[in-house]
């Protein structure tokens, strides 16, 4: 294992990367009961690689999250969001993000929830570099109607907020 160390350069060096689904998560914060009380949850990465080459604008990232892992606070509410009136993960049992071009200057990717693909802005807030592993923080706003997750309109809210905290290390 690497011991942690700080470098010159928060840009990983060029080569093929796997994400770590055991060191990485997407957090969520959004609204419920007519936008008056918090809710804030997670969902787990199942796989995902990230290509960082030269220039490093034009890194590629995939990444595939479990959508039955849906958690928040109520195992009531966790049934119903992964249940076929919201994001039917049964059927879509993979959400996937695809960028074709990153960089620290809001990187566009395409979400793709329920099957149906939309473009999401991405803004890099933190790279943590190691010499042959990186970790990377960003954030993000989904709109969940723009997916067609449109059940319970007024009582569940429109918007999450995520943080998305990815480990990857170099395999080639």
């Amino acid at each position: 294992m690497e011991t942690r160390r700080e470098y010159a350069t928060d840009t990983p060096r060029p080569g093929h990367y796997e994400i770590d689904p055991a060191g990485s998560t997407i957090t969520f914060r959004t609204r419920h009961v007519f936008g008056l009380l918090p809710v804030r949850g997670s969902f787990a990465i199942s796989a995902g690689t990230i290509d960082v080459v030269e220039p490093p604008a034009a890194s590629r990232a995939r990444v595939e999250i479990d959508a039955a892992s849906f958690t928040a606070p109520s195992a009531a509410r966790d049934k119903v969001v992964r249940s076929a009136r919201f994001l039917d993960a049964d059927r879509h049992p993979t959400i996937t993000f695809a960028a074709d071009r990153l960089g620290r200057d809001m990187p566009t990717g395409t979400l793709t929830v329920r099957g149906v693909a939309r473009a999401v802005p991405v803004s890099i807030v933190a790279i943590d570099v190691l010499p042959r592993a990186f970790s990377v923080r960003a954030t993000a706003r989904v709109d969940r109607t723009a997916f067609g997750v449109t059940a319970s309109r007024g009582m569940a809210g429109r918007h999450l907020d995520l943080v998305v905290e990815i480990t990857c290390a170099q395999i080639r």
